[in-house]
């Protein structure tokens, strides 16, 4: 069943209660954004500090072993007390109905590219709106573990439509090193100079973080440089910084924008020079940028990724896409991401770049978890309906969950990954609601651990806007991408979704209180689309 369709079982309730606090529990125990970015992020412009937490490495690589959130055969206990003690009470595996899995994500390109159409007066093509990528763009103040891997949060908030609440599921990973602690890189840049990058905002750009980047990385940093249009090209190979700026500096400074767009020879090129390049105890990265408009050679995601399949698999080089242009072809550069062991933003001018750089990039120089997965296992005895918001390219088979074969998402140090689920109570319903679990990779030793949340009825928030400023902004998120996205027919709107003028009055209202810049350019956003007379809910056709 497909996770943008609701899903539906009969059954019966139990009597309501009502408290206000999230119940975390612990089962045991994304390269650099855009040229720029990478380099500030490299100087230190970092993530805060962490909070303790415990992991567990599965010995068993993922073979014979029970589903994440069990649950009780009469009841909605989860085989843990509220202490996070283990229980004696026996634990059953629920129903295939009531689990949602999904592949992490840390893209931003979505939101990103519908704010620069939006700003230019243009409407988003509702099939170009992930909702994961809104409110994965914007800061969280979830608990972070000291080493690698996640912590998980998991809260809610009563709707005003009938039973149905939000459910966030919030992961973690660790603070990002500072600029003396993280490993050397090795960052291979592939850069389209076809004639349509001659756009200002685009090859120019590129080329201003670039040179930015090249002075603040460190000594002991490589850079290798590869361009292409209708052919690739390297144009410098894997180059230690040290005494060799100036050169870094002179093959920048000599790109120009020409001929047609072959992005398939670049990210093969790129590779192929990555690897030749590969330094063993350093970060290894290509970083793809482009306006996504590939029209020479192979223009099939699937068949460029399975060119460099073997470079990504045995040498672990993960690809990092930077979109630019005003015509952005968002559907390429986003599988390519997403297939390719890695992820994308998008950056629409200098102040957008700058941001990349302080705020993003530290979290894209190193990796925590690879092929991170997340299981939601939600009570049946408690949830009539659930839906996941988002995430629509990022399903996994549920059997698949422990499955280490089965690619999921590669995330690194300061990041944290959201997920918002729209859930429908039973009527009266009160207990364990739901059981959040997230499953990586050790980067390193490949090893499997987990980490586990849960969520109790009465720790729902009464509503959704007298909830905390961080989940009211991640609702707001939420409801401007499924605004956005509503001349899609493939999706229902959201319960509790408000008229555009008044979600954008919400927002503006905690950007004051947040103080939070990046939440006062949601409500200019959603202002902008409000004027272009785009509406949410019940006024869809």
């Amino acid at each position: 069943m497909g996770m943008n369709h609701i899903r539906t079982s009969a059954g019966t309730g139990r009597p309501r209660d009502g408290a206000r606090t999230a119940t975390r529990r612990r089962l045991g125990g994304s390269l650099l954004a855009l040229t720029a970015a990478g380099a500030v992020l490299l100087t230190g412009c970092g993530a805060g500090g962490g909070n303790n937490t415990s992991d567990g490495a599965d010995k068993s690589g993922g073979r014979n072993l029970p589903l994440p959130a069990p649950v009780q055969p009469t009841g909605g206990a989860t085989g843990r007390d509220q202490q996070g003690e283990q229980s004696d009470a026996p634990e059953v595996t629920p129903s295939p109905d009531y689990l949602s899995t999904f592949a992490l994500d840390v893209d931003t390109a979505s939101y990103g590219y519908a704010r620069r159409t939006l700003a230019s007066g243009g409407v988003p093509d509702p099939t170009t709106i992930r909702p994961e990528e809104f409110v994965n763009s914007f800061h969280q103040n979830y608990e972070r573990p000291d080493g690698n891997g996640f912590s998980v949060t998991v809260d809610g908030a009563r709707t005003d439509d009938g039973r149905w609440s939000l459910v966030r599921v919030g992961l973690a990973t660790r603070a990002a090193d500072s600029e003396s602690e993280r490993p050397p890189a090795a960052l291979t840049f592939v850069i389209d100079i076809s004639g349509s990058m001659s756009e200002p905002g685009r090859l120019d750009l590129a080329q201003q973080s670039l040179d930015v980047m090249t002075d603040r990385l460190r000594d002991d940093d490589s850079v290798a440089l590869v361009t292409f249009s209708d052919e690739a090209e390297t144009v410098l190979p894997m180059t230690r910084l040290g005494d060799h700026r100036g050169r870094v500096h002179e093959a920048i400074d000599s790109l120009e924008p020409t001929d047609s767009t072959n992005l398939g020879a670049g990210v093969k090129t790129g590779y192929a020079t990555a690897v030749e390049g590969l330094r063993e105890g350093a970060t290894n990265r290509v970083v793809l940028i482009s306006d996504g408009l590939a029209n020479t050679g192979d223009t099939n995601a699937d068949s460029i990724l399975g060119q460099i399949s073997s470079a990504r698999r045995e040498h672990g080089i993960t690809l990092f896409g930077v979109g630019v242009g005003s015509d952005y072809g968002d559907a390429l550069m986003e599988r390519l991401a997403d297939k390719g062991d890695g992820h994308t933003t998008y950056v629409s001018n200098r102040d957008d770049a700058l941001t990349v750089f302080c705020d993003q990039l530290p979290q894209n120089i190193d990796l925590t978890a690879r092929d991170a997965k997340a299981q939601v296992a939600f009570d049946p005895q408690t949830v009539e309906q659930f839906r996941l918001i988002g995430y629509d390219d990022r399903k996994v088979a549920d059997q698949d969950f422990r499955n280490d074969r089965v690619d999921g998402g590669e995330v690194g140090p300061g990041h944290t990954v959201t997920a918002l689920y729209a859930v429908r109570t039973r009527p009266g319903a009160s207990g364990h609601l739901a059981t959040a679990t997230v499953r990586w990779l050790d980067p390193d030793s490949r090893a499997p651990h987990e980490e586990s949340g849960s969520l109790e009825t009465g720790s729902l928030w009464s509503g959704v806007w007298t909830s905390p400023p961080s989940f009211q902004v991640t609702a707001a998120a939420a409801y401007f991408a499924d605004a956005l996205r509503s001349g899609d027919a493939r999706w229902s709107s959201l319960p509790g979704a408000l008229p555009l003028t008044e979600l954008a009055s919400h927002t503006r209202d905690l950007a004051k209180e947040t103080e939070d810049k990046d939440v006062a350019s949601l409500a200019t956003a959603i202002d902008q689309a409000d004027s272009l007379h785009i509406c949410p809910g019940d006024c869809r056709s």
